[in-house]
């Protein structure tokens, strides 16, 4: 596994549940020996000792795997899963949330001059209050070679000068 990276929360999981499958197994085991021993009345301290530490070294690995799926769980709560206010997960690269439409990081892409409500790109108008969305030209936009000759042809029309350009 590469540093840094956590480990998936399923494989944890499974892990884990075989592990406290044979830590009760074990202790179902130390339980027979002891009560075998009892009725023998022959204590090995050695051998219950031995017993006691396959037990505790289980039950440190089950400790290790918990902090590990807590941690991977909040990184991934935290981290890849960015939220909106609603609480709808956003996408990487995505500019508004999918569930509700609202803009996603600092400032909105496209914003309505007169009430500040964030538009998509290709609006012409602010669907909530009516005004007409700026007509900026974005990047990689057509736009006209030389600006001068797109107002002028404007003007052209909007007088009625015959003029074809």
């Amino acid at each position: 596994m590469p540093q840094g990276r956590l480990p998936a929360p399923g494989a944890l999981r499974r892990e884990r549940r075989a592990l406290v499958r044979t830590r009760e197994e074990r202790i179902r085991d130390l339980g027979g020996l002891m009560l075998e021993m009892y009725r023998r009345d022959r204590f090995r301290q050695d051998l219950l000792v031995e017993q006691c530490l396959e037990v505790v070294a289980i039950e440190e690995r089950l400790r290790e795997i918990d902090s590990t799926l807590e941690a991977t769980v909040t990184a991934r709560r935290q981290g890849l899963g960015v939220r909106c206010q609603c609480g709808a997960p956003i996408l990487w690269g995505s500019h508004f949330c999918a569930n509700c439409g609202r803009p996603v990081g600092q400032e909105p892409i496209v914003s309505c001059p007169n009430c500040g409500n964030a538009l998509a790109a290709d609006a012409r108008f602010c669907p909530s209050c009516g005004a007409t969305a700026p007509e900026e030209p974005q990047a990689g936009s057509e736009a006209p070679a030389d600006e001068n000759q797109g107002d002028a042809e404007a003007e052209a029309q909007r007088s009625g000068d015959p003029r074809e350009p």
